[in-house]
Protein backbone atom coordinates (compact mmCIF):
# COMPACT_ATOMS: atom_id res chain seq x y z
CA UNK A 1 0.00 0.00 0.00
CA UNK A 2 0.98 3.60 -0.58
CA UNK A 3 0.45 5.58 2.63
CA UNK A 4 0.92 9.35 2.91
CA UNK A 5 2.48 11.10 5.96
CA UNK A 6 -0.95 11.47 7.56
CA UNK A 7 -1.86 7.78 7.41
CA UNK A 8 -4.16 7.97 4.38
CA UNK A 9 -3.93 5.03 1.98
CA UNK A 10 -3.82 6.16 -1.66
CA UNK A 11 -6.09 4.03 -3.85
CA UNK A 12 -7.46 6.33 -6.56
CA UNK A 13 -5.71 7.74 -9.64
CA UNK A 14 -7.22 10.58 -11.67
CA UNK A 15 -5.77 10.71 -15.20
CA UNK A 16 -6.15 13.74 -17.46
CA UNK A 17 -5.87 12.64 -21.08
CA UNK A 18 -6.00 16.13 -22.62
CA UNK A 19 -6.03 19.79 -21.62
CA UNK A 20 -8.36 20.61 -24.54
CA UNK A 21 -12.09 21.10 -24.23
CA UNK A 22 -15.03 21.90 -26.51
CA UNK A 23 -16.64 24.01 -23.75
CA UNK A 24 -15.35 27.14 -22.01
CA UNK A 25 -17.00 26.90 -18.59
CA UNK A 26 -16.56 30.11 -16.63
CA UNK A 27 -15.36 28.36 -13.45
CA UNK A 28 -12.77 26.36 -15.35
CA UNK A 29 -11.40 28.18 -18.43
CA UNK A 30 -11.14 31.70 -19.86
CA UNK A 31 -13.25 32.53 -22.91
CA UNK A 32 -10.15 32.94 -25.08
CA UNK A 33 -6.38 32.80 -24.86
CA UNK A 34 -5.75 29.23 -23.73
CA UNK A 35 -2.41 27.87 -24.94
CA UNK A 36 -2.84 24.17 -25.65
CA UNK A 37 -0.14 21.62 -25.01
CA UNK A 38 1.73 20.58 -28.16
CA UNK A 39 0.74 17.07 -29.16
CA UNK A 40 4.20 15.66 -28.51
CA UNK A 41 4.08 16.85 -24.89
CA UNK A 42 0.88 14.93 -24.12
CA UNK A 43 1.39 11.42 -22.76
CA UNK A 44 0.73 8.60 -25.19
CA UNK A 45 -1.74 5.86 -24.31
CA UNK A 46 1.17 3.51 -23.69
CA UNK A 47 2.78 5.98 -21.27
CA UNK A 48 -0.50 6.51 -19.43
CA UNK A 49 -1.05 2.75 -19.17
CA UNK A 50 2.45 2.26 -17.81
CA UNK A 51 2.00 4.79 -14.99
CA UNK A 52 -1.40 3.30 -14.18
CA UNK A 53 0.01 -0.24 -14.17
CA UNK A 54 2.77 0.75 -11.75
CA UNK A 55 0.20 2.31 -9.43
CA UNK A 56 -2.03 -0.77 -9.58
CA UNK A 57 0.61 -3.48 -9.44
CA UNK A 58 3.06 -1.85 -7.02
CA UNK A 59 0.68 0.03 -4.74
CA UNK A 60 -2.67 -1.70 -5.09
CA UNK A 61 -4.64 1.20 -6.53
CA UNK A 62 -8.28 0.18 -6.90
CA UNK A 63 -9.85 2.88 -9.07
CA UNK A 64 -8.97 5.11 -12.01
CA UNK A 65 -10.93 8.08 -13.31
CA UNK A 66 -10.32 9.52 -16.79
CA UNK A 67 -10.61 13.31 -16.98
CA UNK A 68 -9.61 16.25 -19.15
CA UNK A 69 -10.05 19.01 -20.28
CA UNK A 70 -12.77 17.07 -22.00
CA UNK A 71 -11.59 13.46 -22.35
CA UNK A 72 -13.88 12.57 -25.25
CA UNK A 73 -12.06 15.00 -27.56
CA UNK A 74 -9.01 12.73 -27.32
CA UNK A 75 -8.95 10.59 -30.45
CA UNK A 76 -9.41 6.82 -30.11
CA UNK A 77 -10.26 7.03 -26.39
CA UNK A 78 -11.78 3.51 -26.29
CA UNK A 79 -8.28 2.15 -27.02
CA UNK A 80 -6.99 3.68 -23.79
CA UNK A 81 -10.08 2.55 -21.89
CA UNK A 82 -9.44 -1.04 -22.95
CA UNK A 83 -5.82 -0.81 -21.76
CA UNK A 84 -6.82 0.57 -18.36
CA UNK A 85 -9.77 -1.79 -17.94
CA UNK A 86 -7.37 -4.70 -18.35
CA UNK A 87 -5.75 -3.66 -15.06
CA UNK A 88 -8.87 -4.84 -13.25
CA UNK A 89 -9.74 -1.56 -11.54
CA UNK A 90 -12.99 0.36 -11.11
CA UNK A 91 -12.78 2.56 -14.20
CA UNK A 92 -14.77 5.80 -14.50
CA UNK A 93 -14.77 9.04 -16.50
CA UNK A 94 -15.85 12.64 -16.00
CA UNK A 95 -17.16 14.36 -19.14
CA UNK A 96 -19.29 17.26 -20.31
CA UNK A 97 -21.39 14.64 -22.09
CA UNK A 98 -21.75 16.32 -25.45
CA UNK A 99 -20.07 13.48 -27.39
CA UNK A 100 -21.60 10.59 -25.43
CA UNK A 101 -24.32 9.90 -28.00
CA UNK A 102 -21.46 9.07 -30.40
CA UNK A 103 -19.04 7.25 -28.11
CA UNK A 104 -20.92 5.90 -25.05
CA UNK A 105 -21.50 2.41 -26.48
CA UNK A 106 -17.88 2.02 -27.59
CA UNK A 107 -16.54 3.22 -24.23
CA UNK A 108 -18.82 0.84 -22.36
CA UNK A 109 -17.78 -2.07 -24.59
CA UNK A 110 -14.11 -1.19 -23.97
CA UNK A 111 -14.58 -1.57 -20.21
CA UNK A 112 -15.56 1.85 -18.84
CA UNK A 113 -17.95 1.26 -15.93
CA UNK A 114 -19.15 4.63 -14.67
CA UNK A 115 -19.53 8.20 -15.94
CA UNK A 116 -20.07 11.61 -14.36
CA UNK A 117 -21.58 14.22 -16.66
CA UNK A 118 -21.28 17.93 -15.87
CA UNK A 119 -24.54 19.89 -16.04
CA UNK A 120 -24.75 23.16 -14.12
CA UNK A 121 -28.05 24.47 -15.49
CA UNK A 122 -31.10 23.20 -17.33
CA UNK A 123 -32.00 26.67 -18.60
CA UNK A 124 -30.68 27.20 -22.13
CA UNK A 125 -29.69 30.85 -21.77
CA UNK A 126 -27.98 30.30 -18.43
CA UNK A 127 -26.26 27.15 -19.64
CA UNK A 128 -24.88 29.13 -22.59
CA UNK A 129 -23.60 31.84 -20.24
CA UNK A 130 -21.90 29.28 -18.02
CA UNK A 131 -20.30 27.14 -20.72
CA UNK A 132 -20.12 29.70 -23.53
CA UNK A 133 -21.75 27.04 -25.69
CA UNK A 134 -25.43 26.60 -26.67
CA UNK A 135 -25.55 22.89 -25.92
CA UNK A 136 -27.80 22.05 -22.96
CA UNK A 137 -29.99 19.73 -25.06
CA UNK A 138 -26.89 17.93 -26.34
CA UNK A 139 -25.63 17.34 -22.79
CA UNK A 140 -29.03 15.98 -21.70
CA UNK A 141 -28.92 13.68 -24.73
CA UNK A 142 -25.47 12.57 -23.58
CA UNK A 143 -26.80 11.70 -20.13
CA UNK A 144 -29.58 9.65 -21.73
CA UNK A 145 -27.02 7.93 -23.98
CA UNK A 146 -24.92 7.00 -20.95
CA UNK A 147 -27.93 5.42 -19.26
CA UNK A 148 -28.85 3.57 -22.46
CA UNK A 149 -25.28 2.27 -22.83
CA UNK A 150 -25.51 0.62 -19.43
CA UNK A 151 -23.20 2.77 -17.30
CA UNK A 152 -24.01 2.29 -13.63
CA UNK A 153 -24.14 4.62 -11.93
CA UNK A 154 -24.49 7.69 -14.11
CA UNK A 155 -23.89 10.81 -12.03
CA UNK A 156 -24.58 14.43 -12.90
CA UNK A 157 -22.04 16.93 -11.54
CA UNK A 158 -23.39 20.38 -10.63
CA UNK A 159 -21.07 23.19 -9.51
CA UNK A 160 -23.29 25.44 -7.40
CA UNK A 161 -22.51 29.17 -7.40
CA UNK A 162 -24.21 31.90 -5.41
CA UNK A 163 -26.29 34.20 -7.60
CA UNK A 164 -25.60 32.07 -10.67
CA UNK A 165 -27.42 28.74 -10.44
CA UNK A 166 -28.22 28.22 -6.75
CA UNK A 167 -31.91 28.72 -7.56
CA UNK A 168 -31.82 25.52 -9.69
CA UNK A 169 -30.71 23.07 -7.00
CA UNK A 170 -34.13 21.47 -6.53
CA UNK A 171 -34.82 21.57 -10.26
CA UNK A 172 -31.59 19.69 -11.00
CA UNK A 173 -32.26 17.20 -8.21
CA UNK A 174 -35.70 16.55 -9.72
CA UNK A 175 -34.15 16.13 -13.18
CA UNK A 176 -31.78 13.47 -11.81
CA UNK A 177 -34.55 11.66 -9.87
CA UNK A 178 -36.74 11.44 -12.93
CA UNK A 179 -33.96 10.01 -15.09
CA UNK A 180 -32.72 7.51 -12.53
CA UNK A 181 -29.29 9.15 -12.27
CA UNK A 182 -27.54 10.60 -9.21
CA UNK A 183 -26.89 14.33 -8.86
CA UNK A 184 -23.58 15.48 -7.34
CA UNK A 185 -23.67 19.06 -6.07
CA UNK A 186 -20.19 20.57 -5.73
CA UNK A 187 -19.19 23.67 -3.82
CA UNK A 188 -17.49 26.30 -6.00
CA UNK A 189 -13.69 26.00 -5.60
CA UNK A 190 -10.89 28.50 -6.34
CA UNK A 191 -9.68 26.85 -9.55
CA UNK A 192 -11.32 29.14 -12.12
CA UNK A 193 -8.99 30.53 -14.78
CA UNK A 194 -10.37 34.05 -14.39
CA UNK A 195 -9.64 33.99 -10.63
CA UNK A 196 -13.10 35.35 -9.89
CA UNK A 197 -13.70 32.97 -6.99
CA UNK A 198 -14.65 34.40 -3.63
CA UNK A 199 -16.06 32.86 -0.46
CA UNK A 200 -19.28 34.80 -0.99
CA UNK A 201 -19.93 32.78 -4.16
CA UNK A 202 -19.81 29.47 -2.30
CA UNK A 203 -23.18 27.88 -1.52
CA UNK A 204 -22.59 25.70 1.57
CA UNK A 205 -23.45 22.02 1.38
CA UNK A 206 -25.86 22.39 4.29
CA UNK A 207 -27.88 24.94 2.33
CA UNK A 208 -28.01 22.68 -0.72
CA UNK A 209 -29.21 19.71 1.33
CA UNK A 210 -31.81 21.84 3.11
CA UNK A 211 -33.25 23.08 -0.18
CA UNK A 212 -33.69 19.55 -1.52
CA UNK A 213 -34.91 18.10 1.77
CA UNK A 214 -37.56 20.81 1.88
CA UNK A 215 -39.16 19.19 -1.16
CA UNK A 216 -38.02 15.57 -0.96
CA UNK A 217 -37.41 14.12 2.53
CA UNK A 218 -33.94 12.56 2.76
CA UNK A 219 -31.74 10.54 5.08
CA UNK A 220 -27.94 10.51 5.26
CA UNK A 221 -25.90 7.63 3.86
CA UNK A 222 -22.43 6.98 5.32
CA UNK A 223 -19.66 8.82 3.47
CA UNK A 224 -16.59 6.58 3.71
CA UNK A 225 -13.62 7.72 1.60
CA UNK A 226 -15.82 9.21 -1.13
CA UNK A 227 -15.62 12.99 -1.51
CA UNK A 228 -19.41 13.29 -1.51
CA UNK A 229 -21.70 12.95 1.46
CA UNK A 230 -24.67 11.02 0.10
CA UNK A 231 -28.34 11.44 0.92
CA UNK A 232 -31.03 8.90 0.10
CA UNK A 233 -34.57 9.94 -0.77
CA UNK A 234 -36.96 8.51 1.81
CA UNK A 235 -39.43 7.60 -0.93
CA UNK A 236 -36.85 5.24 -2.44
CA UNK A 237 -36.32 7.18 -5.66
CA UNK A 238 -32.56 7.29 -5.63
CA UNK A 239 -30.01 9.51 -3.93
CA UNK A 240 -27.83 12.56 -4.40
CA UNK A 241 -24.45 13.67 -3.09
CA UNK A 242 -22.87 16.92 -1.99
CA UNK A 243 -19.13 17.61 -2.15
CA UNK A 244 -18.33 20.21 0.50
CA UNK A 245 -14.78 20.92 -0.64
CA UNK A 246 -14.80 24.40 0.92
CA UNK A 247 -17.05 24.35 3.99
CA UNK A 248 -16.36 20.79 5.15
CA UNK A 249 -13.29 19.45 3.31
CA UNK A 250 -12.87 15.69 3.06
CA UNK A 251 -9.06 15.97 3.09
CA UNK A 252 -8.81 13.72 6.14
CA UNK A 253 -10.15 10.79 4.11
CA UNK A 254 -8.64 11.67 0.73
CA UNK A 255 -7.28 8.65 -1.14
CA UNK A 256 -6.63 10.18 -4.57
CA UNK A 257 -3.74 11.49 -6.65
CA UNK A 258 -3.58 12.93 -10.16
CA UNK A 259 -1.66 12.65 -13.42
CA UNK A 260 -1.87 15.62 -15.78
CA UNK A 261 -2.07 15.31 -19.55
CA UNK A 262 1.64 16.09 -19.92
CA UNK A 263 2.69 13.63 -17.24
CA UNK A 264 2.98 15.70 -14.06
CA UNK A 265 2.07 13.75 -10.92
CA UNK A 266 0.11 15.69 -8.28
CA UNK A 267 -0.69 14.43 -4.79
CA UNK A 268 -3.56 16.92 -4.35
CA UNK A 269 -5.93 18.86 -6.59
CA UNK A 270 -4.55 22.01 -4.96
CA UNK A 271 -0.89 20.96 -4.95
CA UNK A 272 1.61 23.70 -5.77
CA UNK A 273 4.41 21.28 -6.61
CA UNK A 274 4.47 18.39 -9.10
CA UNK A 275 6.69 15.47 -10.09
CA UNK A 276 7.58 15.11 -13.78
CA UNK A 277 6.88 11.49 -14.67
CA UNK A 278 7.07 12.17 -18.42
CA UNK A 279 10.78 12.92 -18.10
CA UNK A 280 11.26 9.54 -16.44
CA UNK A 281 9.07 7.72 -18.96
CA UNK A 282 10.93 9.18 -21.93
CA UNK A 283 14.34 9.06 -20.27
CA UNK A 284 14.52 5.28 -19.99
CA UNK A 285 13.56 4.92 -16.34
CA UNK A 286 12.43 1.47 -15.23
CA UNK A 287 9.30 0.70 -13.24
CA UNK A 288 11.22 0.83 -9.97
CA UNK A 289 12.21 4.43 -10.66
CA UNK A 290 8.65 5.35 -11.57
CA UNK A 291 7.32 3.76 -8.40
CA UNK A 292 9.95 5.54 -6.33
CA UNK A 293 8.99 8.90 -7.84
CA UNK A 294 5.30 8.32 -7.11
CA UNK A 295 6.07 7.26 -3.54
CA UNK A 296 8.32 10.26 -2.96
CA UNK A 297 5.65 12.67 -4.17
CA UNK A 298 2.97 11.09 -1.98
CA UNK A 299 5.48 11.28 0.87
CA UNK A 300 5.16 15.05 0.71
CA UNK A 301 1.37 15.23 0.72
CA UNK A 302 -0.04 17.81 3.09
CA UNK A 303 -2.87 17.41 5.57
CA UNK A 304 -5.30 19.58 3.61
CA UNK A 305 -5.69 22.38 1.08
CA UNK A 306 -6.52 25.21 3.57
CA UNK A 307 -9.09 26.98 1.38
CA UNK A 308 -10.38 30.05 3.18
CA UNK A 309 -7.36 30.27 5.47
CA UNK A 310 -4.55 32.79 5.36
CA UNK A 311 -1.99 30.12 4.41
CA UNK A 312 -3.96 28.95 1.34
CA UNK A 313 -1.93 29.13 -1.86
CA UNK A 314 -3.86 29.00 -5.11
CA UNK A 315 -2.46 26.56 -7.72
CA UNK A 316 -0.93 28.18 -10.78
CA UNK A 317 -3.08 25.99 -13.05
CA UNK A 318 -6.81 26.13 -13.63
CA UNK A 319 -9.02 23.02 -13.36
CA UNK A 320 -8.85 22.21 -17.08
CA UNK A 321 -5.04 22.08 -16.92
CA UNK A 322 -4.96 19.89 -13.82
CA UNK A 323 -7.71 17.42 -14.59
CA UNK A 324 -10.60 16.78 -12.21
Amino acid sequence: MLVDPHGRVVRDLRISVTDRCNFRCTYCMPAEGMTWLPRDQVLTFEEIERVARVCVERFGFESIRITGGEPTVRAHLPVLVEKLAALGVDLAMTTNGIKLPEVAADLRAAGLRRVNVSLDSLRPERFTQLTRRDAVDAVVAGIDAAVAAGFDPVKVNVVVMRGVNDDEVVELATFARERGVEARFIEFMPLDADEAWSAEKVVPAAEIVAAIAGVYPVETVSQGSEPATRYRYVDGRGAFGVIASVTAPFCGACDRVRLTAEGKFRNCLFAVEETDLRALLRGGADDEALAAAVAADVGGKWAGHSIGQVRFVRPARSMSQIGG
